[in-house]
């Protein structure tokens, strides 16, 4: 009986020992988690210090999405012998100079993806790679500060496609008026007087005219999470079936090193293309919400 009583006392005392360290420990932990937090939140106030001198902000981000199969004997569906794949990438630059009366904004977004079915069945079936997604479009915005807010400003905006139809169409904007930043890393652009150059060949839909300019770009970086929402638009004062807007998103976040997840995703509404596609009148188009999105791997740089 006292053997069994001195093993019991023996087990209560390493059971309170053991639950003493443990309390011990999370207290310590506490107390280094707060000092870290006060320090990371010094760091922290010191970095938007250096964000806020004037000088060149560079930075680019991404998206990598894919996927890659083969089926042989496959009855349940259509073609029950083929390879497909799918590989696209999205690329989300910017290089800004920020100064104490004038700002330079640079922006890049690049979005590229191939598709294949190659049907083994069929010998007439193409097994190469074809393109699906193409989008270009690179700004230059330069501003003269007239208030911390307000920006006498310039624009140019070129947008066209890169494998396939290069410039045809092609979309140049070349217009004046004002920029306002109403808060950090929020730019809208506001250019009453702008002229939209479309290229494209001879005897289709496509045609320029005058008008006005509207740009609204939020990129931000919050710890793990990159995020950047581009809003383009194009008000045309000869007609409306000449107007058009695009709005791309781009979400990325960073798991290990710069390597993480993203999600891409565009709409985009322009008549002119519609008409074009479906080989009509400009009249008899129907503009249907154009969209495309991307999910894979996403890279910071």
């Amino acid at each position: 009986m006292k053997k069994v009583l001195l093993i019991g006392a023996l087990f209560l005392g390493i059971v309170s020992v053991n639950a003493q360290t443990k309390e011990e420990l999370k207290a310590e932990k506490a107390e280094k988690q707060a000092q870290a937090d006060k320090f990371q939140a010094e760091a922290n106030a010191i970095q938007a210090q250096i964000d806020a001198l004037p000088g060149w902000r560079v930075g680019a981000f991404g998206t990598i999405g894919g996927s890659i199969s083969e089926f042989n004997n496959w009855y349940a569906q259509a073609a029950p012998n083929n390879s497909s794949g799918n590989i696209g990438f999205t690329v989300n630059g910017y290089a800004n100079l920020i100064e104490e009366k004038f700002f330079w904004r640079n922006n890049l977004n690049v979005n590229l993806g191939w598709v294949k079915l190659d049907d083994k069945d069929d010998p007439t079936d193409s097994d190469k790679f074809r393109e699906n997604t193409d989008v270009f479009n690179i700004t230059s915005l330069y501003g003269r500060k007239i208030s911390d807010k307000w920006a006498v400003s310039g624009l140019g905006e070129y947008r066209t496609t890169l494998l396939n139809n290069f410039n045809n169409p092609g979309y140049l904007d070349l217009g004046v008026g004002a920029t306002w930043t109403p808060i950090e890393n929020l730019v809208v652009v506001i250019h009453p007087l702008n002229y939209n150059f479309v290229f494209a060949d001879e005897g289709t839909v496509f045609e320029s005219s005058l008008g006005a300019k509207f740009v609204a770009d939020y990129t931000r970086q919050i710890g793990k999470i990159n995020f950047k929402s581009n809003f383009s638009g194009f008000a045309s004062y000869k007609s409306g079936d000449y107007s058009n807007w695009t709005w791309i998103n781009s979400f990325g976040y960073t798991l290990w090193k710069n390597i993480g997840v993203g999600f891409d995703f565009g709409l985009r509404s322009n008549k002119q293309e519609a008409a074009a596609y479906q080989g009509v009148s400009l009249d008899n188009a129907d503009n249907d919400l154009q969209s495309y999105w991307l999910f894979g791997l996403n890279y910071k740089l």
